[in-house]
């Protein structure tokens, strides 16, 4: 699951006074390991301040001997995380009924191999038993995290949408080769074209617009709130999963959630 790479820090000049170290802060000489655990997770929502742990796996599973399932913190906090589905029914960056039992919201970058992956691997399945099926909505969120040529294919993947494009565009981006062939201007028309996109000179101005900027900026700050620091992440009914997880993991926790909501349901009925 890819992290974004971190700056070299800068040469320390020399201080004729040690500061006293911060609490908490690393000690000089002391490696810095890349965590196995997304970490405890702030998660500001309604007023609530809870905290949430993210376990990441490898794609295939290896680093664990379980699924990068989600961990079972206080309930409110899922249900503060689930409170993110947006249901819009016009939101172009998302797929399934606006009313559906189970919603996956998925933070991606197009420059993520892993996101590639689930794309092409695993989302299809999904789609075809679980959305067309009236269980699950799908929605997208760009996370760019890894530089401009990521930042310009979220704004792209955002004009596409306006011309009711997106999911074709998305198909497009994360296609075997796509990725190989980089996010440059012309290469982002390209895909536009590809994805069906009429109007190419209204998808360039939209591209490049302030609205493209600050629609994919609040995707963004939303997937840091809640303390994604990698690609993919994602929240099945506010329950986070971490990376290209198999495609059973999805199963499961999709599956999980729908009974769950249906539980609800009949409680809710029998009250009645």
């Amino acid at each position: 699951m890819p992290t974004p790479p971190r700056p070299s820090p800068a040469a320390k000049k020399p201080s004729p006074k040690k500061p006293s170290p911060k609490k908490g802060a690393p000690k000089k000489g002391a490696s810095v390991k890349k965590p196995v655990l997304f970490g405890l997770v702030v998660v500001l929502a309604a007023g609530l301040l809870g905290f949430v742990s993210y376990r990441a796996t490898a794609p295939d599973g290896s680093a664990s001997g379980t699924p990068a399932a989600a961990t079972e913190p206080d309930p409110d906090v899922h249900r503060e995380l689930a409170g993110l589905a947006r249901r819009d029914a016009g939101d172009e960056q998302a797929l399934g009924r606006a009313d559906a039992p189970v919603v996956l919201i998925e933070y991606a970058d197009f420059q993520c191999g892993y996101c590639g992956k689930f794309a092409r691997d695993t989302e299809p399945e999904l789609i075809e038993r679980y959305v067309d099926d009236g269980t699950l909505r799908i929605e997208w969120r760009n996370f760019p995290i890894f530089g401009d040529a990521s930042e310009a294919a979220a704004r792209a993947s955002w004009a596409a949408g306006r011309q009711g494009r997106f999911w074709a565009f998305h198909r497009a981006a994360y296609a075997e080769d796509a990725k190989a062939k980089g996010f440059g201007k012309d290469r982002l028309r390209t895909l536009a074209r590809q994805a069906g996109v009429k109007d190419l000179d209204r998808f360039t101005r939209d591209a490049g617009s302030t609205a493209a900027t600050e629609a994919v900026g609040v995707d963004r700050q939303e997937a840091y709130r809640i303390g994604a620091t990698s690609t993919p992440s994602f929240l099945v009914n506010g329950r986070p999963l971490a990376g290209a997880q198999p495609t059973a993991v999805f199963t499961q926790a999709i599956e999980a959630a729908a009974a769950e909501e249906a539980n609800v349901g009949s409680a809710g009925d029998q009250a009645k």
